[in-house]
């Protein structure tokens, strides 16, 4: 029996529906491919490279010793280096002490000689004085500082306060030389101690071993007071050669130490005097004693 001949399918005229992104195909296909196929392959062969390797936490901790192999490597080299050093580092270092204990030496050799020629010079202006035959060429060496003096006499010793400071408001009567620190001894305050004791008597008078004589200046610079040049340090010691007793009496009662008094009490400087039944005072270096003489109207002597 014959069958019935199959229909072909019969398709749909009807239009099959579409996606709704279907307008955004490019945007779509970027989003479904957001990776490259490049990417992707180098991804891959990374893994199955890495498969066959050593695992990641063995291969840090190989890194790691490696690292830790260098770095002490490095610190073995630096060692070496300064050990390889320490002697050029060491007698160089010596050479600088030698070499500043020379130098030393040679400055303590021109000091000494520099003491020499200033009692040659005062041996020698003695000599001048007494060959002139003048019967004041003793008195005139003393008061000038030509020579050595010892005799009775006092010792004042003049101190900073103990909480002396610097800087001020300006408001201090004994400001001077731009600081106007009350507590500290100033060169106004030793100019008025050294004319007191030469207007009390004193014959001859020196301020830490610096002999004053008629061409001496007290003065400041910066904190310091110079005498002749020659900065001091408090405390400050006067030695002066006169009568004792009298001189220390007629200091204290005068203007002069009236005023050191003063500062004792108001700003809290120390001072303190003792009569000394000798007193020794060296020659001022350099000292060049001119005599007057006198002349007629012609000009001769």
């Amino acid at each position: 029996m014959c069958g019935m001949p199959q229909q072909p399918p019969v398709r749909s005229s009807a239009p099959r529906p579409s996606r709704p992104d279907a307008s955004m195909s490019l945007l779509t296909n970027v989003m479904d491919h957001s990776l490259d196929e490049g990417y992707a392959e180098a991804a891959a062969r990374k893994r199955a490279d890495g498969a066959g390797g050593l695992p990641r936490t063995l291969r840090a901790k190989a890194g790691l010793a490696a690292g830790l192999v260098l770095a002490a490597l490095v610190v073995t080299l630096g060692a070496a280096n300064a050990r390889l050093a320490a002697p050029v580092v060491a007698k160089e270092r010596q050479e600088l002490i030698d070499r500043i204990e020379r130098e030393t030496t040679a400055a303590d050799k021109l000091e000494s000689g520099v003491d020499t020629l200033r009692a040659d010079v005062g041996a020698r202006q003695r000599a001048a004085l007494k060959k002139d035959g003048d019967e004041q060429a003793d008195l005139v060496s003393v008061l000038s500082g030509a020579t050595d003096v010892h005799g009775p006499g006092v010792k004042l010793v003049v101190n900073d306060a103990k909480e002396a400071s610097t800087g001020g408001d300006g408001t201090n009567p004994r400001e001077t030389s731009g600081f106007s620190d009350t507590g500290r001894v100033r060169d106004r305050d030793m100019q008025r101690v050294v004319n007191g004791l030469w207007e009390s008597g004193a014959e001859a008078i020196s301020v830490n071993g610096q002999r004053l004589t008629a061409l001496s200046a007290i003065r400041a610079a910066g904190d310091a007071i110079l005498v002749d040049n020659k900065p001091l340090v408090p405390p400050y010691t006067v030695l002066a050669v006169g009568d004792g007793q009298k001189l220390s009496t007629r200091f204290q009662n005068s203007a002069d130490g009236l005023y050191l008094h003063a500062l004792q009490e108001n700003y809290g400087i120390r001072t303190g005097i003792s009569v000394e039944a000798d007193v020794r005072l060296s020659a001022a270096p350099s000292v060049i004693v001119r005599t007057a003489e006198p002349r007629t109207e012609k000009g001769t002597p």
